[in-house]
């Protein structure tokens, strides 16, 4: 026997192994769980008023400081960054989660309100 087709055999057998285990399937049917309860969240945050409103007053904000602020979507998250500061909003079961991280490696949150305004968020995280 080769030693690709005895590291193939090998890779299958631990393959084989972990779908037995059943801590594997929990793990998957939690982070389940917790995908469906996010996802309404999550469409709220891609579909609202406040995030467009939040792209036109950080374009604003970031022009009035000199500051270019970089938007991205990563999966559900939305993130912010400007002068090494970083602004991800992020859908949890409960609701939206804004967490402010600084350059330091400091990291605070705060709960979101998709009905207020954005320029208090943007105030608070580049002010």
């Amino acid at each position: 026997m080769s030693f690709l087709d005895n590291l193939e055999n090998q890779l299958n057998a631990l393959e084989r192994q972990d779908e037995r285990d059943s801590g594997w399937r929990q793990k998957q049917e939690d982070e389940r769980r917790r995908s469906l309860a996010v996802r309404p969240w999550a469409e709220q945050l891609k579909n609202s008023d406040y995030t467009k409103k939040l792209f036109e007053q950080a374009a604003l904000f970031g022009h009035r400081i000199r500051t270019k602020i970089y938007v991205a979507w990563f999966e559900n998250n939305l993130l912010l960054e400007a002068r090494g500061r970083r602004l991800e909003l992020r859908p949890t079961a409960p609701g939206i989660v804004a967490v402010f991280m600084e350059p330091d490696g400091k990291t605070d949150t705060e709960p979101v309100d998709l009905n207020g305004e954005p320029e208090a968020l943007l105030q608070k995280w580049l002010g």
